[in-house]
């Protein structure tokens, strides 16, 4: 089974966040940036496919060359190899077809992506790359068998109140989330594993002409919370009076 990761270059939540020229720009200095946590729960889904099943893991990334350290972890981590497409993320559509050029021209069976990523919350790219080739597509899943032997699946998605399991077949393209692994059941790239990933090959391809749909034209961050007010237990009176007037709570 051929396996394609998708990965995403997302800042750490911990990093402060502040935008430039006139807010029209995210000011990358001083963030950390990690592999998206979706994706993380993939990419671990995955490595468990390539022990159990002999599955080939390849992960690749829209983006320039400062994503390469992500794709570099992700290699430690255990993937067999690597492909950054040269160009900035746009926009979910754009991606999704510069990631639709990678998996046709690589014959992949299974996308694994993340439901959405952390930074822009898009959730759009895995449904228009299951589209643009071809594919089955199971979106907020945290659940995934195969088997090999007949190209069956059974996966079980997140739905309103409750869970789904579903039937279908490769090729296939999820969107993973939480639940797909355990949170114990991540991976911290040790040191044999980060010196192997210095020799495994990590393929920079030039774009396609896709072109982008959406365009940023300006930052905000949320409003800083007010003061909090503290009201005695015994005061109710005085409560009331302030969702009332003050909150426009009641």
């Amino acid at each position: 089974m051929n396996i394609l990761v998708c990965i995403s270059h997302v800042p750490d939540t911990t990093s402060k966040i502040n935008f430039t020229d006139d807010n029209t720009k995210f000011d990358t200095n001083g963030v950390q940036f990690v592999i998206n946590p979706n994706d993380e729960f993939g990419l671990t889904r995955a490595m468990w496919f390539k022990e159990k099943q002999g599955a080939q893991v390849t992960v690749v990334n829209v983006g320039g060359p400062e994503t390469e350290p992500t794709l570099r972890k992700a290699l430690a981590i255990g993937a067999d190899s690597a492909i950054r497409v040269n160009t900035p993320a746009k926009d979910g559509y754009q991606v999704a077809k510069e990631l639709a050029k990678v998996v046709k021209d690589g014959g992949y069976d299974l996308v694994i992506a993340g439901r959405e990523s952390i930074d822009y919350n898009g959730a759009m790219v895995p449904g228009m790359l299951a589209a643009l080739t071809d594919s089955n597509f199971v979106t907020n899943c945290i659940s995934l068998e195969i088997d090999t032997s007949t190209s069956s699946v059974t996966a079980m998605r997140e739905i309103d109140g409750g869970k789904e399991t579903v039937s279908t077949s490769l090729p296939l393209v999820i969107g993973g989330q939480k639940g797909l692994v355990e949170e114990s059941d991540l991976r911290i790239p040790n040191m044999r594993g980060i010196m192997m990933a210095r020799k495994k090959p990590l393929n920079v391809v030039e774009p396609t002409d896709a072109s982008t749909e959406t365009e940023s034209v300006k930052f905000e961050k949320p409003v800083p919370k007010g003061d909090v007010t503290l009201v005695d237990a015994d005061n109710l009176d005085e409560l009331i009076n302030l969702l009332h007037n003050e909150a426009k709570a009641i």
